[in-house]
């Protein structure tokens, strides 16, 4: 029994950092080029992937990153999460891997829908405005789930 292949995705990003946004894009990027259907909800401070003043300074998480093998109060050091910010997008620019803002451009260019949550849109007092223009609404999460009704959820 073979099973259904998948035809359309939907990514929760919850998280403001290096890694906790590229996976995202990582996964919306390769749905596209698969011919999946993707949609992007931006939720929390995943909002600074999208967040015009914050998307070209989103830095990499390093305290209780237990990713990085080091301990966390290394992590804490003053300059230590500029230090592997810098490292690991040297290492990604190497490797042809876009900037968050390139990447976002990139993946809206392919037909993939970028949203930002309400909920936190509200919290954070943003508004439409100092989002990014790709960006295609701002909508709550019952309209979340309308929009990925009949495909999966990716939670990164």
């Amino acid at each position: 029994m073979s099973a259904e292949p998948i035809t359309k995705v939907s990514i929760i990003i919850s998280k403001g950092s290096l890694d906790g946004i590229y996976p995202g894009l990582i996964m919306a990027n390769g749905a596209r080029a698969e011919g999946i259907d993707a949609d992007l909800f931006f939720t929390f401070f995943g909002l600074d992937a999208i967040h015009k003043a914050r998307h070209e300074h989103i830095k990499m998480a390093t305290v209780g990153n237990p990713g990085l093998h080091f301990a966390t109060l290394l992590g804490g050091l003053p300059g230590v999460s500029t230090v592997m910010t810098h490292y690991m997008s040297n290492r990604m620019e190497k490797l042809d891997i876009p900037t968050i803002p390139e990447f976002i451009e990139m993946i809206a260019d392919t037909g993939a829908g970028l949203y930002a949550c309400k909920a936190s849109v509200d919290l954070f007092g943003l508004e439409k405005n100092d989002l990014i223009a790709q960006v295609a609404d701002i909508i709550t999460v019952g309209e979340f789930y309308e929009k990925a009704a009949g495909g999966q959820i990716i939670f990164t």
